[in-house]
């Protein structure tokens, strides 16, 4: 006969175990809170002696033209599953109090922010969109999740919010990639100091050249935004007309002739928070 200890355990059991398959919060995403290795000073490197060529094989290998993600594939892969935490630990070796160029400082945390994303992401998969592991009580893939940097640990608000947009290129808005849909496509190659300049330019470029980010409504006269540009527009410029007249160069042609005419509205596209991953 079950006693009421038994009908309580059971009942326990099963809640833990929905709750994991909701994808609410799960027992993956409430575990993974650091990631990199603590680096002896010694064995610390300068930000431009970390070598990001793992971190471009595997772009190359699990990411497509459009940015899409293989998540299932890179999930089910541990040897490259081993590859992506092992660039982590080299992350971890760079000692940025040196100072280095700051093409070389964008490429490091460009990529320490997308290369953390994505192990976040691997971790909780499968998943619809990372907004299901931002709010979920005691845990935010944002906040909690960690990189160890030398003598300190940084989380994916403080990489965007307190490192790179301090460093006075907004075009980091169309670089880092937050594993959703309406962010910019994650290129399939891995930033570097060299290629700097052309893969933000390139970058940018596509970001407009996507509906989804950039559309005209002509019949309201009204050139509609991503969301990006609402919540990051004073990176661009004082004033709206400042931020869209930085960025014009970037606009497909037709666009740029509508800006150029002067006489238009703004608004602002809903932004898309599924996820990057290939369908």
């Amino acid at each position: 006969m079950l006693t009421k200890h038994h009908i309580n355990w059971t009942l326990s059991v099963s809640l833990i175990v929905c709750t994991y398959l909701a994808g609410g919060t799960t027992l993956l995403n409430a575990q993974l809170k650091t990631v990199g290795k603590s680096c002896p000073p010694d064995q610390r490197r300068r930000i431009d002696q970390i070598d990001h060529a793992p971190f471009d094989q595997l772009l190359k290998k699990y990411v497509n033209s459009d940015g899409e993600v293989n998540y299932n594939a890179w999930k089910n892969n541990a040897s490259d599953r081993g590859v992506l935490q092992s660039y982590l630990v080299a992350l971890s070796k760079a000692e940025p109090k040196q100072k280095c160029s700051s093409a070389s400082t964008l490429a490091y945390w460009i990529n320490a922010y997308n290369a953390v994303t994505l192990e976040g992401i691997l971790e909780v998969y499968p998943t619809s969109s990372i907004r299901n592991h931002t709010k979920t009580p005691g845990y935010n893939l944002w906040k909690d999740l960690k990189l160890v940097v030398a003598d300190s640990s940084i989380n994916l608000e403080d990489i965007e919010h307190k490192v790179l947009r301090k460093m006075n290129e907004p075009r980091i808005h169309f670089a880092i990639v937050c594993a959703s849909t309406g962010c910019p496509r994650l290129m399939n190659e891995a930033f570097t100091a060299e290629k700097m300049e052309t893969q933000l330019a390139t970058n940018t470029r596509d970001f407009f050249s996507r509906k989804r980010n950039l559309n005209y409504d002509s019949s309201r006269n009204q050139l509609q935004l991503s969301a990006i540009m609402k919540w990051f527009g004073t990176d661009f410029g004082a004033d709206q007309g400042s931020q869209i007249r930085s960025l014009v160069n970037y606009f497909p042609e037709p666009l740029k002739n509508v800006v150029r005419q002067g006489q238009y509205s703004v608004g602002y596209l809903d932004y898309d928070w599924s996820l990057n991953q290939q369908r």
